[in-house]
């Protein structure tokens, strides 16, 4: 009897933990991965902006979130860091002039995002901060220290109302979408004066408004044809060509003088 009162007593633990194990819908933890069509964009001299396209993928998701639709992204593409000098112009005596100026080191030159649903909607305002996510999270490292907390705030906000004023820091609302329960197309913007260098594309997966993963992928833009030519000319031997832009533009205004001059 005790054997089998022991025998039975397994069987029923058996028996409870296979339906358990079946209905567990994801054992495994969600993922994300994201893919460039190209790791290299070219553009010219009459380029006017373009829509990139991103694709990626869930791993692993669980059916029933995104049946719910309880699966957001937001993906990131990040220009290259470089300084940046604010100045801030006032009227003495009837003309506009800098007085003050600050300056930040390595902050992206463009930053464009593309979303899910509204920023507000996803998550928190402290989990953007954490992960530096939106240009309004984004530290803007003042080069002097010293200067006084309002004032760098000021120059802060200032900056990130000329990059959005320029096309250069963009949201795109709506531009993730899901093309299946665990394929997506992100879409973000490149402005007309993208900068070109090496861009970093980030995709972010969160779950009923809880972070999960981030994806990385690189994209570097570059110039081509006669302004490729020019902008290597320029960065590689820079004494030569800024010798040569002087000398151009005496040349072109004596010319304009001896065409113009009134006899």
């Amino acid at each position: 009897m005790l054997r089998w009162g022991i025998f039975s007593a397994a069987a029923l633990l058996i028996a409870v933990a296979l339906p358990a194990a079946a209905q567990s819908p994801n054992p495994l933890p969600e993922g994300i991965q994201i893919g460039l069509s190209t790791d290299a964009v070219s553009i010219t001299a009459g380029f006017s902006g373009a829509d990139l396209t991103i694709f990626g993928s869930l791993e692993n998701p669980d059916p029933l979130v995104a049946r719910q639709g309880r699966y957001d992204v937001i993906v990131v593409l990040e220009g290259p860091p470089r300084p940046v000098v604010v100045r801030r112009k006032d009227r003495v005596l009837g003309v506009w002039v800098n007085l003050e100026s600050e300056t930040f080191e390595n902050v992206p030159v463009s930053y464009s995002v593309a979303t899910t649903r509204p920023l507000q909607d996803i998550t928190e305002p402290n989990s953007y901060k954490q992960l530096s996510l939106g240009a309004s999270n984004l530290y803007m490292q003042p080069a002097e220290v010293t200067d006084s907390p309002a004032t760098i705030e000021e120059f802060t906000v200032a900056l990130r109302e000329r990059k959005a004023a320029t096309g250069l820091y963009s949201e795109n609302v709506g531009g993730v979408q899901f093309l299946s329960q665990n394929l997506f197309r992100a879409t973000v913007r490149l402005a007309p004066n993208v900068p070109v260098g090496t861009h970093k594309a980030r995709a972010f997966l969160f779950k009923s408004g809880l972070f999960l993963k981030e994806s990385s992928a690189q994209l570097e833009i570059r110039k081509s044809g006669f302004e490729q030519s020019i902008f290597r000319v320029a960065h590689d031997y820079s004494f030569l060509y800024g010798v040569f832009s002087v000398s151009l533009a005496m040349i072109t205004g004596w010319l304009g003088r001896l065409i113009f001059r009134r006899d």
